[in-house]
């Protein structure tokens, strides 16, 4: 079945209204419609469903997780496993897309997405106990449960450079690019960013352009990726072994089928630590990040990679001044979002790539003809801005989500979000938030997070239809609890050093907090069984509004300790 857009309907009935249809979102409408049979509605702005995979089509954009466990597991369905053949080892946005496509045709989801269609208002009905959620096209649908699959990083950050609209070439933002691409043949190019967007874009628009001007504010500890084709024979030993690797994916901190070494990074001589290093950079992917247990904890330890990462800058670039430039030194190590290169440093050994310091002389203006710094103004055809996002809570503020009382998501969030395990927020019954803020999500591969919690929800509305009940909702204490734990568990790291995404830095004004969870998808994933073992321990479970059972009294609390302290001895 082809998407199709919006029928403009006045009232439509639902059990559950999902916002997304991403990886998030189809795995939730699967799991809604197939397994507990409720009617559900999804909506996206999106000609077609993809998330992230619909919108980023920047060039070299591709998945940092491999392939093959950036992927649906045994879960949705083994014998999907065994059909579908990555072609790269990272798989690009095309690939991904087609994957995603597949999906929804393959189960039948497209049906239930209505595409093209804007989210502008979820207004929860106490008296009635459900959800009506407004669309731009005049659209109305109330449903008992609302779900939001909307992804961590899906509202674009476009900095308000004085001058900004007076540039006279066209721009781009990596986040909303055109889909028949554009062609930079012959032309001078300005990226403003070098995060993970950028850090992909950079090498394939220096293969078009007669000139490219980096403009850099802050250098990251971008991995070598390794990028190759997928052989016969890879895919033959993943396909052979699927269900041990999702298996380890679910046991793990990061959701990699590969686990972090038991063992700190200077309980090892020297040349063992390098020879560590050494094989994870050539193994390429994150794997350097689990080569020692205390990275994200120890200041020494941090470094130690820092380092070794820092000496294969300057052996990729032939500039030594260059080089130190690229060289991270205000942040340790994974404090930031290491990107994966493939060819990055290289490029700025090419004659037509100028890297440009935005710390030292900050961007003044964009003017008709290019970007003006402190010390300098570079004319050029186009510039892309490579910013970023405003990640984890930009797009559900923009959701128009209204709780009890009338009280707004974003107005309950003034200081920084409270939730209840990243997914449920007192104040808002029967919202569920896929990878909300709060919740392991971005410091994960993220559709090991996204099948977490997905089936998390999933078993918890089943649950409350065996027992007659329609209604649930944290407790404030058991809020307060979690926000509690999840501050402690930061403050252990090194991550509240760095100015981060992470914590919100990249906005103005955005409240500084680490915005996902730390402690570890493994860790996340007990203590959330564990609520649910314990009759949802935290929660006021109810029917219709009025709340019947769930009473809190520091239970909770004492789950996450225990099973924190189980999982380090």
């Amino acid at each position: 079945m082809q998407p199709t857009g919006g029928t403009n309907e006045t009232q439509e009935n639902c059990d559950a209204v999902v916002v997304g249809a991403g990886f998030s979102g189809l795995y939730m409408l699967h799991r809604l419609r197939d397994t507990l049979g409720l009617k559900t509605r999804v909506f996206d702005v999106a000609d077609d469903v993809g998330g992230t995979w619909y919108w980023n089509r920047y060039p070299g954009a591709r998945c940092d997780s491999e392939s093959y466990f950036y992927s649906f597991s045994d879960r949705l369905s083994e014998e999907l496993l065994q059909e579908w053949t990555w072609t790269e080892r990272f798989a690009a946005q095309p690939e991904i897309l087609s994957y995603l496509q597949h999906v929804a045709e393959r189960f039948d989801l497209y049906e239930d997405i209505r595409f093209r269609t804007q989210v502008v208002a979820a207004e929860y009905d106490e008296a009635a106990g459900r959800w009506t959620v407004r669309t731009g096209d005049g659209g109305r649908v109330t449903a008992t449960y609302l779900i939001t699959a909307v992804g961590c990083l899906s509202t674009t950050n476009l900095p308000d450079f004085p001058g900004r609209d007076a540039f006279g070439g066209p721009w781009y933002h990596t986040g909303l690019w055109p889909h028949e691409g554009v062609d930079f043949t012959g032309q001078t190019v300005a990226v403003i960013g070098t995060g993970a967007t950028g850090v992909q874009a950079i090498p394939e628009i220096a293969k078009q352009a007669a000139h490219v001007y980096v403009l850099q504010r802050t250098p990251n500890y971008d991995i070598a990726g390794g990028n190759r084709p997928m052989t016969a024979d890879d895919g033959r030993a993943i396909k052979d072994n699927y269900r041990e690797i999702w298996q380890t994916t679910r046991e793990t901190g990061f959701g990699f089928p590969y686990r972090t070494a038991e063992r700190t990074a200077l309980s090892v001589s020297d040349e063992e630590r390098h020879q560590i290093y050494a094989e994870a950079w050539q193994r390429g992917g994150f794997r350097i990040g689990t080569t020692f247990n205390d990275l994200l904890m120890d200041e020494d330890a941090n470094e130690t990679a820092a380092e070794f990462l820092r000496a294969r800058i300057r052996e990729q670039v032939h500039d030594s001044d260059v080089a130190e430039l690229l060289s991270p030194r205000d942040h340790p190590f994974f404090t930031k979002r290491p990107p994966l290169e493939n060819g990055y440093y290289e490029t700025f050994n090419r004659d037509n790539v100028t890297l440009v310091d935005v710390r030292r002389a900050p961007i003044q203006e964009i003017t008709a003809t290019g970007v003006r710094t402190a010390e300098a103004e570079y004319e050029v055809d186009t510039i892309v801005y490579a910013t970023g996002f405003d990640a984890m809570t930009g797009t559900l503020f923009k959701l128009g989500i209204r709780g009890r009382q009338g009280i707004g998501l974003q107005e309950k969030w003034a200081d920084g979000p409270s939730s209840y395990l990243g997914v449920t927020a007192n104040g808002f019954p029967n919202l569920f938030m896929i990878t909300g803020p709060q919740s392991p999500s971005v410091l994960t591969n993220m559709p090991v997070a996204i099948e977490q919690h997905v089936d998390w929800i999933t078993d918890c509305l089943r649950y409350l239809r065996d027992r007659g009940l329609d209604t649930i909702e944290p407790l404030p204490a058991a809020e307060q609890d979690w926000v509690d734990h999840h501050n402690e568990v930061t403050e252990t790291t090194l991550l509240p050093r760095a100015n981060s995404w992470w914590v919100g830095a990249n906005i103005p004004g955005k409240p500084r907090r680490l915005y996902p969870y730390v402690g570890g998808l493994d860790i996340y994933r007990q203590i959330c069984e564990q609520v649910a073992n314990r009759d949802y321990d935290g929660f006021a479970l109810g029917s219709c509004g009025a709340a019947t059972s769930g009473d809190f009294a520091g239970v909770a609390r004492a789950t996450f300790d225990e099973i924190v302290a189980a999982a380090a001895t």
